[in-house]
């Protein structure tokens, strides 16, 4: 799948497009982003470099407060940085028009949070389907496609439940079949699993593992869970502005 923006920016958004997982995906340079604080200056992150390969899967570890959520924000385009640049598949995200970083929140990026943000009174499927009605896929097709994505996280029988009558970890998978329901190459989770129980953080986790190998994803998740961080390709701490290797990763697949 490709990709086009409104303008002639296209995001070459899938492995399938190369016929490999291998490339870069994501890069960041000299990101930095400060806020004011009365008569001072924070900079949660301060000379942020990283590159991404297609298919990686990166755990984000540090201090609550370092800046995880800022960071995952910007590489979201929910936010603008200070200084230095995001690039998308060879794209600056700065460079783009405001209906472009639209279309890329939209299409090439799926969002996962602690909080679901899910909407009680409507059903799961109708959760699930927010991303393509927004888009203007017709409500048919959406609900089919929501159903789908649904079964695909183990939901096939809830499909038409209220979304608020649903469990913790329910919900949690409903918000991760809403992120994955546009095929995006991106995912994002910021502390996927940080309202859950032991039990639930881990199905969740073994999940979201699945479906990063199954949709050929690129992930990126924030955690203070260090057990689930090892799980990943890499770990990076963030701390003091600065993103740089926590130690060597212990790769563990389901």
């Amino acid at each position: 799948m490709r990709l086009q923006a409104s303008s002639s920016v296209a995001f070459d958004e899938s492995p399938a497009v190369s016929g490999s997982k291998s490339g870069e995906l994501l890069r960041v340079e000299s990101l930095r982003k400060v806020f004011a604080s009365g008569t001072q200056e924070i900079a949660p992150l301060d000379g942020v470099d990283i590159c991404v390969e297609r298919g990686e899967m990166i755990a984000i570890v540090g201090p609550s407060g370092a800046g995880k959520s800022t960071f995952l924000h910007l590489l979201a385009a929910l936010d603008t940085p200070t200084s230095g640049e995001v690039y998308f598949a060879g794209n600056s995200l700065r460079s783009l028009a405001e209906a472009e970083l639209a279309e890329y929140r939209n299409r090439a990026v799926g969002l996962v949070w602690q909080r679901h943000h899910l909407l009680p009174d409507f059903t799961a499927s109708e959760n699930v389907a927010m991303p393509l009605l927004i888009q203007g896929t017709p409500v048919g097709c959406a609900l089919r496609e929501a159903s789908e994505r649904l079964a695909e996280v183990g939901l096939a029988d809830v499909v038409e439940h209220p979304a608020g009558r649903l469990s913790g970890g329910e919900q949690q998978r409903v918000a991760i079949a809403r992120a994955l329901v546009n095929v995006p190459s991106l995912l994002l989770a910021d502390e996927p699993t940080g309202d859950l129980d032991e039990r639930n953080a881990e199905a969740i986790f073994e999940l979201m593992q699945r479906l990063h190998r199954s949709h050929q994803l690129t992930s990126i998740f924030a955690t203070h869970n260090l057990s689930l961080a090892r799980r990943a390709d890499r770990v990076l701490n963030l701390e003091h502005g600065k993103l740089a290797p926590a130690g060597e990763a212990r790769v563990t697949r389901v």
